[in-house]
């Protein structure tokens, strides 16, 4: 093969005539494909994720999409391996999660403590006065936020690894941990409801969800733009999606005394 030859072009001819020394050229010229994807998601605190690790399983994906791929459904390879290599990943970091149910639990009562102290103030409660009627550390407070944007980002993805919406907002607070608030309501008004409650956010948190979720920067990419640390960023992250989910669920309560 010339060295000129597109990943497609190599695909097509080892779909026509599979041969290792073209597997192999393959998986070489996708792995910056796979690194790409691999340095946007955001690691757990684990033994078992370091950034090899995560490569790694990006390569196992990129090895199914191969092997699964049919030029005759005139879709790009590249498309098809960017859901697969990412639905690898996401499974594996699913896989290696093991998140106390007393950890999950205290998520739970974030949320609650943010509904219950903005109906009594007012308005968006402050980390300081969230961790104090928590009765925790703010700092406790902090990891917590950081583990709901975790959290998130690990149902991305069912198992099946099929080709689906991957980095959406909704996606994300459509299948967090729980069944789904807007069950009640259809796609369109459940988005139309995210993007009104979207544009109430502060300039910069609506920077960084638009950053994040849209322009599919990395957290440290946003840190540099904003001006703050990874971790606040991924905390900043983690609030706006308790909050979001919480406008759903309100909503559904509302649907539900009808």
């Amino acid at each position: 093969m010339k060295q000129g030859v597109s990943l497609q072009e190599l695909v097509d001819a080892y779909c026509s005539e599979p041969t290792d020394s073209l597997r192999h050229t393959i998986i070489e010229k996708s792995t910056p494909l796979v690194r790409s994807i691999a340095g946007k998601i955001n690691r757990p605190n684990h033994p078992l994720c370091e950034f090899e690790d995560i490569e790694s399983a990006g390569i196992m994906g990129l090895i199914q999409a191969l092997n699964s791929y049919n030029p005759e459904n005139n879709n790009q390879f590249n498309t098809y391996a960017y859901y697969r290599i990412r639905g690898s990943i996401i499974d594996y970091l699913r896989k290696i999660d093991a998140l106390p149910r007393s950890h999950r639990s205290g998520l739970g009562k974030v949320q609650e403590t943010m509904d219950h102290l903005q109906q009594k103030l007012g308005r968006n409660p402050t980390d300081e006065e969230i961790a104090t009627y928590l009765n925790i550390p703010v700092q406790e407070y902090l990891k917590l936020l950081v583990d709901v944007q975790q959290r998130a980002i690990l149902s991305l993805h069912s198992s099946s690894g099929d080709m689906e919406s991957g980095g959406d907002l909704f996606t994300q607070i459509h299948d967090f941990e729980s069944p789904s608030p807007d069950s009640r309501l259809d796609n369109s008004e459940t988005l139309k409801l995210l993007e009104h409650h979207l544009l109430q956010l502060k300039e910069r948190d609506r920077l960084i969800v638009t950053l994040y979720y849209y322009e599919d920067l990395t957290l440290s990419e946003i840190g540099l733009v904003v001006g703050v640390t990874e971790a606040r960023i991924s905390q900043i992250l983690g609030q706006t999606l308790l909050k979001l989910k919480s406008v759903l669920k309100k909503k559904i309560d509302v649907y539900s005394e009808l």
